[in-house]
């Protein structure tokens, strides 16, 4: 890769960051988590969240605090719950 492409990407990844809780509260969207071991899931109000971790907590390492209560493992994935769209009837 040319140093021109790398240092953009670096300066890309550099400008990013991850969606804070307190973005999301104001917005009325709660968290999404799902357990990558057995695939149970669970809405988790992001009212509550900030409270406990702080509204600058980034919402994918919510993950990492949470244990499946399905299965026990800490292996959990996080997320926005951004209202769907609905079910998509046919493609154009």
């Amino acid at each position: 890769m040319g140093q021109h492409k790398r240092r953009y990407i670096e300066a890309e990844d550099a400008r990013r960051r991850a969606t804070q809780l307190g973005e999301i509260l104001q917005a009325g969207v709660d968290v999404f988590c799902w357990c990558n071991r057995c695939g149970h899931n669970a809405t988790i109000s992001s009212a509550r969240l900030a409270a406990e971790l702080g509204p600058a907590f980034a919402v994918p390492e919510i993950g990492s605090r949470m244990r499946c209560s399905g299965c026990g493992s800490k292996d959990v994935a996080a997320r926005p719950d951004w209202p769907s769209l609905g079910q998509i009837a046919r493609h154009g």
